[in-house]
């Protein structure tokens, strides 16, 4: 692509690159001036524009970014997503699913590597999404890149993006409590996440808080997909009154604890086929913590072994939730 002065007289094809004001409205950049454009520039008496030229072997910015994008996504409706109409160089990436955003993060990385014209912007891999939010946006910066170039992105971030739907449909919220707490609080924190995700929640279920009470409990649970456990008091412990339940009722417990704070407290285990996640007592705020992350993947059907888990150290200090009883530094 050739960029810079271009006489009036050999502008014809050529993509305008900056706005030009008009007595009656303006030429806006990235149009292609033919002779009405032209003559409406020499009008004013100008003998040259600042313009770009395609060679041969260049793609526009518009064809660029639709290539792009239908390499990232060649399959819309099964990858959940759909690519809005190009325009300037871009392409939007929208979610058509509640569901988590599935990110391949190598490719991306290789994409953007490719030539630095040629962008590729996500939102964190495993993001919880709405439908029609934004989960990427693919951005041509010149007016045109060479063909091979393009090839090159295409073939590097080919399939990188997807999304990663609802898979559960019920869960079961299982308290334990001491003294008088009714369990209102947690239910209601943990009830707008599950809604969030178009989950819906079974009737509050508050138990005493022993071990023999909470197994009984689990026993007794019916008609979910999904198991949480709240407790009273923080579970510090895998043998503590939580896990121990799990595993007097049959099931087992895969992990206990995790690298994200606020969030440490977190254990994830299994009963009689349905996953079941112990959540830390900072889960009774609204605010961001590690059992979303956890819960959020376990309901989209996302696989979360002790080694995922043990990964999300890596940005996992999060913002501090004030209520908690033990702040990580002491005023």
């Amino acid at each position: 692509m050739r960029f810079g002065p271009v006489p009036l007289s050999e502008a014809e094809g050529a993509i305008l690159a900056h706005s030009v004001a008009l007595p009656e409205g303006r030429l806006r950049k990235g149009c292609i001036l033919g002779p009405e454009e032209v003559a409406q520039l020499r009008s004013l008496g100008r003998a040259e524009v600042i313009a770009a030229r395609l060679d041969p072997d260049d793609l526009h910015e518009d064809a660029a970014a639709l290539a792009i994008a239908q390499s990232l996504v060649p399959e819309p409706s099964r990858a959940g997503l759909t690519l809005s109409p190009v325009g300037t160089g871009r392409v939007n990436v929208h979610s058509a699913v509640t569901g988590l955003a599935e990110v391949l993060a190598d490719r991306v990385i290789a994409l953007n590597a490719v030539d630095p014209m040629i962008t590729l912007a996500t939102v964190p891999p495993w993001q919880r999404m709405a439908a029609r939010e934004m989960v990427a946006t693919v951005k041509i910066i010149a007016y045109g890149v060479p063909r091979a170039t393009v090839e090159a992105a295409c073939a590097a971030g080919h399939r990188a993006l997807r999304m990663q739907p609802v898979a559960l449909s019920r869960a079961a919220l299982i308290q334990t409590v001491t003294d008088r707490d009714d369990g209102e609080k947690g239910h209601r924190a943990i009830q707008g996440r599950l809604e969030a995700l178009n989950m819906a929640m079974l009737p509050k279920c508050v138990v005493p808080h022993r071990e023999a009470d909470l197994a009984a409990a689990l026993t007794a649970v019916s008609g979910a997909d999904l198991i949480l456990i709240l407790t009273a008091s923080a579970t510090s412990d895998p043998q503590d009154v939580a896990p121990q339940a799990v595993r007097r009722a049959g099931g087992s417990v895969e992990r206990f604890g995790m690298p994200v704070d606020p969030g440490n407290l977190l254990f994830l285990g299994r009963l009689n086929g349905i996953p079941v996640i112990g959540l830390p007592g900072c889960a009774r705020s609204p605010a961001l913590n590690g059992a979303d992350w956890v819960m959020e993947r376990v309901i989209c059907g996302v696989p979360v072994t002790s080694a995922d888990i043990a990964a999300m150290g890596v940005g996992g200090l999060l913002k501090e939730i004030p209520q908690r009883g033990r702040l990580r530094e002491a005023k």
